[in-house]
């Protein structure tokens, strides 16, 4: 008998549609004449979801008895009695009642599958198994009900159930998910719009790793052999040319397959003087490769290869790309290359990608900032072509039958003697003139095998040859260095440009200065130091490097004096002088560079200064009606208590009694908001954080609120973590954000003041159901001196808030304004739980299920 195909509907969240997509599949398959039957899907009072029941057949539940309780469960022994062709099974992550025909109910639909029958299915991502300890840390919650992966691999066919999390909120609010009553529990608890983004994301990366994994069964079925991509994390090997923006790019898009790919750009630089490398277009790549979220590193190492090597290894990377070498073919005779060596000795943990790019094959090029200077490679062979060349070149033509005469030898031997020079520079090349001098002489000058020559124009020749051998060798060596040298000059021309206009415009810090210091010339720190005065101390105005600390130009390899007081000091080796030009400018650049920073740390200053003098203006043209209107209260009540031409009341004397508490109540609170603005404007707020019970706080914040017991329902849990707070600030921020609700919530309606425990922090929710804030006034009404809306001018001076703000964030916790669904606004204070007690919040709250 052939075994029942599974498809699966898998959702981030509960509510996302699954039952309902299931049930339209199922509508569907009817429609074409499919035998379907429901074997077990709970509705959960959802209206859509029970319309979508009608019309399907549904076999019958087993009732089982449990605890003194009737529940019911799927009847798998009636299912397959039925045999339907696809049976809908729900919930398919959902743990039997004990004395179920099994524990899971994962393992009925086995049974289901195994008898041939097809079976749709539902399951949300968080009830993964693999996935508990990711769930648990996002929403603080740990999932009771799991499955095992491979349940859900195994499927033949999965299909994601995707919503935007703003979206099922908003289904959240309409009532379309959870009952009233626990709409406002659930918007800010499990439905928070960061855990549904986060589950989100991981129900889409799952879903992804299940597509790679067809797409490689499909590759192999089918025996396609072009590279398609794959999921790993990346080295990108660059060189500082073109190709390394390809390079970056295929590298982001392989990293971007799996979850959690990183990608990490490394150039590796040469330490013996300025890198190879445009500094532009290393710049450049930097830039992109933190655009794709990526990271770009600095590497300083003679053995490129090898240094690569060891990066990747540290970094414990599984891939490493390279791009296809950009030498001609000729070139590799001086050896494999860098991609061929890494690709032979990365052995089996590292795997190593050549990408081919437009550069490829193009040329490399003479070295752009690397001096004169030839490398070591390059002068081994040309010392090889000039001393073994014509040995090897000797043998071949004695063993040669033909004689093409001492006119013909002597063109060859003389291109060997270009040759060498070409490779490995003047000297190299004089060898070579004079051993090819004496190798003619003695083996193809008549009489050979002796230094005799008979005939004198043979003198002429030889001597000729030599001559001539070795003034080629100079023009071509003279060539080469002047070659090299316009190199460096552009080289120092492209760093100098770029370095300018950077600082010209204001991109550059001294810190990034001086690391584009260090990395252009393969140092290990570099330093710019101050002092003020010829007897005064060396003082560091800015660093970059892990090298040894340097506190004294002396202790420097390399010190640049900027001016009498300044010098730039590096360490790691001793520079060449034809450096010392470019490090001069660097040094100028970096007095600019730190003059700008303190020209604007001034300017910053200036701006507080004038930001202060604002807040000022605004504290007396709101002080000056603000703090007026209960003195002039006070003062008419205080004046008619006094006055001999009326006798009042006891109940007349008790009126104006209260009107002078409740006038010196609302200047005492507002001056006490301004004394707390100026201490967090001055920073010197200092809180003493202690464990302290929410329900011994909040009740005591609204003792200012008048008649609180029908302004205010409270719904503060005994059994919430304690948190570690200043009771003191703490009692005065919700008693400012309930005094704010309150005001503009309308008759009739209360002002809710609940809190939960989500993971090892503390939420308590003030909702009102007043007219609310749009989305671009959430933060403003933090600012100080700020009113919404039509404020009475008899609110407030605009404080509240942002004193209850400040206060909040100086215990380390927050405040943030969110809607109220159905209308109005919900201050959020999340508050740090104490360390000893939000483990303990954790387990009580995975007893709740969204």
């Amino acid at each position: 008998m052939a075994r029942g195909k599974l498809r699966i509907y898998l959702g981030a969240a509960p509510g996302v549609g699954k039952t309902y997509a299931m049930l339209s599949e199922a509508h569907r398959r009817i429609e074409r004449g499919t035998d379907c039957v429901v074997a077990f899907v709970e509705h959960h009072d959802r209206p859509r979801t029970e319309v979508m029941l009608h019309g399907l057949e549904q076999v019958p539940r087993r009732e089982i008895d449990y605890r003194d309780a009737l529940f019911t469960e799927m009847d798998v022994d009636a299912v397959l009695a039925r045999r339907p062709r696809v049976a809908l099974v729900d919930e398919l992550a959902h743990t039997n009642i004990p004395g179920s025909r099994n524990a899971k109910r994962w393992q009925d639909v086995e049974e289901l599958l195994a008898a041939g029958i097809d079976v749709v299915s539902t399951v949300n991502i968080q009830h993964l198994e693999s996935l508990g300890d990711i769930v648990e840390s996002i929403t603080g919650i740990r999932q009771q009900e799991t499955l095992p992966d491979e349940v859900v691999r195994r499927a033949d066919q999965i299909e994601l159930v995707d919503m935007s999390p703003e979206a099922l909120r908003r289904r959240m609010a309409h009532g379309n998910i959870y009952k009233p009553d626990k709409v406002d529990a659930a918007l800010s608890n499990y439905f928070r719009p960061g855990n549904l983004t986060a589950l989100r994301e991981l129900a889409l990366l799952w879903v992804a790793d299940r597509v790679d994994e067809y797409l490689q069964q499909y590759r192999g079925e089918h025996q396609v052999s072009r590279i398609w991509g794959s999921r790993e994390r990346i080295v990108v090997g660059l060189t500082g040319g073109p190709e390394g923006r390809t390079l970056i790019r295929r590298a982001a898009r392989l990293a971007e397959k799996g979850a959690g790919g990183e990608v990490l750009a490394v150039y590796i630089a040469r330490s013996d003087g300025l890198t190879s490398a445009s500094p532009k277009e290393l710049a450049l790549q930097r830039t992109l490769v933190e655009d794709l979220g990526g990271t770009f590193h600095h590497v300083v190492g003679d053995d490129i290869p090898a240094a690569l090597l060891d990066f990747a290894r540290g970094v414990n990377a599984t891939q490493i790309v390279l791009g296809v070498s950009r030498r001609k073919s000729w070139q590799y005779i001086f050896g494999p290359g860098v991609g061929a060596t890494v690709a032979r000795d990365s052995g089996p943990d590292l795997d190593v990608h050549l990408i081919t790019h437009d550069e490829a094959g193009k040329g490399r090029g003479l070295p752009a900032a690397r001096g004169a200077r030839l490398g070591r490679l390059r002068i081994i062979w040309g010392w090889l072509v000039g001393v073994a060349g014509p040995a090897l070149l000797t043998l071949l033509l004695n063993h040669v039958d033909a004689d093409l005469g001492l006119a013909n030898n002597v063109l060859l031997f003389l291109s060997l003697t270009v040759a060498a020079a070409l490779l490995g520079g003047l000297l190299p090349a004089l060898a070579s003139a004079a051993v090819g001098s004496a190798v003619l002489n003695w083996f193809f000058t008549p009489p050979v095998h002796t230094w005799t020559i008979a005939d004198p124009r043979n003198i002429v020749a030889i001597a000729v040859f030599f001559a001539v051998a070795v003034s080629v060798a100079s023009v071509v060596d003279l060539a080469a260095r002047r070659t090299q040298q316009a190199a460096r000059l552009r080289a120092e021309s492209e760093i100098l440009s770029f370095l300018a206009g950077n600082v010209l415009r204001g991109e550059t810090t001294l810190e990034a200065l001086l690391e584009r210091v260090r990395e252009t010339f393969g140092m290990e720190s570099a330093a710019l130091l101050e002092r003020d005065s010829d007897v005064a101390p060396w003082a560091c105005a800015g660093r970059a490097g892990h090298g040894r600390p340097v506190e004294r130009p002396e202790d420097a390899d390399v010190d640049m004096p900027v001016s009498d007081h300044m010098t730039l000091a590096l360490t790691g080796r001793v520079l060449p002088a034809e450096d010392r030009r470019v490090l001069a400018a660097f040094a100028a650049q970096a007095a600019v560079v730190l003059d700008r920073q303190r020209l604007q740390q001034k300017a910053d200053q200036a701006k507080e200064l004038a930001e202060g003098n604002r807040i000022r203006t605004a504290l007396l043209a709101a002080v000056s009606h603000d703090l007026r209107t209960p003195l002039a209260g006070i003062k008419a009540a205080v004046t008619s208590l006094r006055s001999d031409d009326v006798e009042w009341s006891e109940e007349d004397q008790a009126e104006l009694l209260e009107a002078i508490e409740e006038g010196a109540d609302r200047l005492d609170h507002l001056v006490g908001n301004l004394l707390d603005m100026s201490r967090l404007q001055t920073g010197t707020l200092t809180p003493l954080i202690r464990q302290v019970d929410l329900d011994e706080v909040v009740p005591m914040a609204l003792v200012g609120i008048r008649d609180p017991e029908s302004a205010v329902v409270l719904d503060i849990p005994e059994t919430l973590p304690i948190v570690a707070v200043d009771k003191g600030l703490l009692e005065r921020a919700v008693a400012n954000v309930v005094e704010n609700a309150v005001k503009y919530s309308p008759d009739g309606e209360p002002v809710t003041v609940s809190a939960s425990a989500l993971a090892d922090r503390v939420q308590v929710r003030v909702v009102d159901r007043g007219p609310g804030i749009p989305e671009e006034a959430k933060d403003r009404i933090f600012e100080p001196f700020q009113r919404y809306g039509d404020a009475p001018r008899g609110a407030g001076v605009g404080l509240g808030l942002a004193v209850a703000r400040g206060f909040v964030e100086a215990m380390g916790g927050t405040l943030t304004a969110e809607d109220t669904p159905g209308g109005g606004l919900t201050m959020v204070l999340t508050l740090p739980a104490a360390p000893e007690h939000a483990a303990a919040s954790t387990e009580l709250s995975a007893t709740a299920r969204p």
